[in-house]
């Protein structure tokens, strides 16, 4: 609260803070003035209660110079959407060039727009009796629709009331009159000061008529008709009830409408005192530190806050409020000296009385006397609370500029915004360096989330079925981050957990089956280790960049396709080499640890829980406890195996993918093995690459693969199925069946089986025939083999 004390006092001595008096919008039911910001984020499409009314003209054709050619019985049409200010009328508004006429309808007499006459009156009849430019009927008088303040002697200026003026404002709209209400509208109190009008306010800041307006005293603009918050004003309606013949016509039109972001009350534009910062005086400043911020996504710096920046208009700061931090001026109640504190040491130099507490309730009791024989007393409003978030960074002792921040977009003209402000005001730089603005998160149909629609599944189901990460990756991979709105799927989330976190927990698992005290390691020749690592530094390099440029999806995003890369081709291409008790298990171990070990570092900020789960699987005794205290992993800086091979395994899965389609419109399982591929392109890259063949010869079952420009698919295959290969091919689905069975038993490869196995005649002869192969491949001493009628396996654990 201090900071901000001295935040308003360098203000103060800048010049860059002062008191005035002007229309501002207020709530009515919080009884307090509103912010720029804080106006323009509670908009709604709300009815409101429209009507064009009848201005009786005042005097005879001879009753003056403007009012010559008019007839008797004769009024101006003036429109308003709101009124419950009529009774603040003091003026017409014309614009000087714009043509106007005087119609004759149902023997009375109406002065309107030309160009308005057919939507005021429709297909009524009426006739056109004179023409008028506005400047022609400026001077013109009329009766007001209420006269208690104009019977009012001492109203200040009651003589320039009621009474036609031109307004540049005026335009060909309603009816081309403005009706001017100074109390209740920005250009309309512009315009009073400028014509010295009077100045009538018969509204309290509560939203009630005062006690002089009558029968309507007491009116409040608050309820809504029905208290439906759709329906129109109830004190409109009324007003028109009072009103009576005096309404011409109304309406009820739906439009825009400003709404406390607070307590949700229709908004009242109205005149009251108020403290402001002076924007405007600094706002080259602004705009010059403003184009050295980086924003994510880039279009938000010249568009949402550029423009907001550009049109930005001098900040009101107080508050007719309670709890909040309070403005540290005290005022002589006779000769209205001022005095501004920067502290409460300050204030109790001055004072002599030690305040350990800012709130209003504490230091409105402080007061001192004034050289002058008066009593300081401290101003009785407080600060806007968009002045406390303005000043996080000053006040919590942080760097300036930021490096980084980040909200909804909203904050654009909030948070951000008032932070640029104080920031430029205080001390002459952008706040902030870099921001990241991410959209609104809404309901799966689009809608806004609600309670009381329930519109959205409930957050700690979500959690506990999903888990936290799933729930942030699936934001940080959505349009969210780009400050698009997301309409929130749970089937979304329920995706990311399964095409991600299951998929890696799968990889982990595999790893924690196989592994044994082998080091990490990324130095294999193996060329499915090679690709991986390739892979794993292709996924650094995006994802850093991303980081470093603030563009979280860039980031991100990635790592789906490299885990889809990780599980479903490295994994399962390289699962036979675990088996094994070689060289190349530990090659495919100490790369698998390596892979898992950095990936938990690059996936850290996205999926931290998960991150740390693999971390402490696979770190090593002598690295930091947590992955969040770990080193981000350092950029290869030169392919370590070369450019090509990224771009070599990409062709190599591309053909494997179309020779299985072709098995696929063959007919032909992929157990079975076959004799030859053909593929079309006898210059490939991977054509005289033996360990990339045989990956495609592995994957497609295939003995021969051939490169050539005479055939006319991409790829080719021989369909012709020998007895050498089928025998194979039921070979292979032997051990898939036994695979399959100790995966449904949860046996690990270290647990010793016997396998019993039914097979038809035909397959019972193969597999006797290859049993030693099958012992060795299913790790056992034991198969005992009989006749049945359908293949049937059966394990024992030993």
């Amino acid at each position: 609260m201090q900071s901000e004390w001295w935040a308003f006092k360098e203000l103060y001595k800048k010049g860059l803070i002062y008191e005035d008096y002007r229309s501002l919008h207020i709530c009515p039911r919080c009884e307090t003035t509103l912010s720029q910001g804080e106006v323009a984020e509670g908009y709604k499409d709300i009815k409101d209660l429209s009507a064009t009314l009848k201005f009786k003209v005042k005097g005879t054709p001879h009753f003056a110079e403007a009012s010559r050619g008019m007839q008797e019985n004769t009024y101006f049409l003036a429109w308003t959407t709101t009124p419950w200010t009529l009774p603040g009328n003091v003026a017409l508004a014309v614009g000087e060039k714009i043509k106007y006429v005087l119609v004759e309808f149902e023997n009375k007499n109406y002065i309107l727009a030309e160009e308005r006459i057919n939507d005021v009156f429709r297909d009524k009849e009426y006739k056109i009796i004179r023409e008028y430019l506005g400047r022609d009927l400026v001077g013109s008088e009329y009766e007001p629709l209420f006269d208690v303040y104009a019977k009012d002697e001492n109203l200040k200026n009651v003589k320039n009331g009621w009474k036609v003026y031109v307004a540049d404002f005026v335009i060909e709209d309603g009816t081309g009159i403005v009706h001017i209400a100074p109390a209740f509208g920005a250009d309309d109190m512009a315009f009073g000061k400028q014509k010295n009008l009077p100045f009538v306010q018969h509204v309290k800041m509560d939203g009630t008529f005062k006690e002089e307006m009558g029968e309507l005293a007491g009116l409040d603009l608050k309820p809504r008709a029905d208290e439906k918050p759709e329906s129109v004003r109830k004190a409109d309606i009324e007003m028109l009830r009072v009103l009576g013949d005096k309404v011409f016509s109304k309406n009820s039109p739906l439009h825009s409408y400003p709404h406390c972001w607070r307590c949700d009350t229709a908004l009242l534009n109205y005149a009251t005192s108020s403290w402001f910062v002076a924007v405007e005086k600094i706002k080259p400043l602004l705009l010059k530190t403003a184009k050295k911020i980086n924003w994510s996504p880039a279009h938000i710096k010249e568009g949402r806050f550029g423009q907001w920046l550009l049109g930005a208009r001098d900040w009101s700061i107080s508050r007719q409020r309670f709890w909040a931090n309070t403005i540290p001026v005290w005022r002589c109640d006779k000769c209205k000296k001022e005095f501004v504190f920067a502290s409460a040491d300050e204030l109790e130099k001055t004072s002599g009385v030690k305040v350990n507490d800012l709130h209003k309730d504490v230091v409105d009791q402080v007061t001192f006397d004034c050289k002058c024989g008066g009593k300081m007393k401290r101003v009785p409003d407080v600060l806007d609370t968009w002045f406390d978030s303005g000043s996080v960074p000053f006040a919590t002792k942080r760097p300036i500029p930021a490096d980084f921040i980040g909200e909804a977009q909203d904050q654009t003209r909030a948070w951000f915004y008032y932070q640029h402000v104080l920031a430029g005001a205080l001390f002459g730089k952008e706040a902030f360096k870099n921001c990241i603005v991410t959209g609104i998160v809404l309901a799966e149909d689009g809608k806004k989330m609600s309670k009381k629609l329930k519109n959205y599944p409930d957050p700690t189901e979500m959690m506990e079925k999903y888990g936290a990460d799933a729930m942030r990756f699936y934001m940080l991979n959505s349009p969210v981050v780009q400050a698009d709105n997301l309409s929130f799927s749970e089937k979304g989330v329920d995706e990311i957990a399964k095409k991600n976190i299951s998929r890696l927990y799968n990889v982990l698992s595999f790893y924690e089956l196989y592994k044994d005290d082998t080091l990490v390691n990324s130095k294999s020749k193996n060329i499915l280790d090679r690709w991986i690592i390739a892979r794993l530094g292709e996924l650094i390099a995006t994802s850093t960049e991303g980081y470093e440029n603030y563009k979280v999806d860039v980031a991100v995003r990635p790592l789906t396709d490299f885990i889809d890369d990780f599980s479903v081709w490295y994994l399962r291409r390289s699962r036979d080499r675990f088996k094994e008790q070689d060289g190349d298990k530990k090659d495919a171990l100490a790369t698998l640890r390596y892979v898992l070990h950095t990936i938990s570092r690059v996936m850290a900020p996205s999926m931290p829980f998960f991150a740390e789960y693999i971390f402490q699987k696979t770190r090593e005794i002598d690295e930091p406890e947590s992955v969040h205290l770990a080193s981000w992993p350092d950029l290869v800086k030169k392919p370590l195996f070369g450019s090509d091979i990224l771009t070599k395994m990409s062709e190599t899965r591309s053909i494997v993918n179309l020779a299985l389609a072709e098995r696929i419109a063959l007919g032909i399982k992929v157990k079975q093995p076959l004799s030859l591929l053909k593929i079309r392109n006898s210059k490939s890259e991977i054509r005289n690459d033996d360990e990339l063949l045989n990956l495609i010869k592995d994957e497609v079952n295939v003995k021969e693969i051939i490169f050539t420009d005479k055939i006319g698919k991409e790829v080719e295959l021989d369909a012709n199925i020998t007895e050498e290969l089928r025998e194979e091919g039921i070979l292979r689905e032997v051990i898939r069946a036994v695979q399959a069975e100790r995966k449904a038993q949860k046996l690990i490869p270290q647990d010793k089986i016997s396998v019993r196995i039914l097979a038809p005649e035909k397959e019972k002869l193969i597999i006797e025939k290859n049993k030693e192969f099958l012992l060795k491949e299913f790790r056992t001493t034991d198969i005992l083999v009989k006749s049945g009628e359908t293949l049937l396996i059966k394990i024992d654990k030993k």
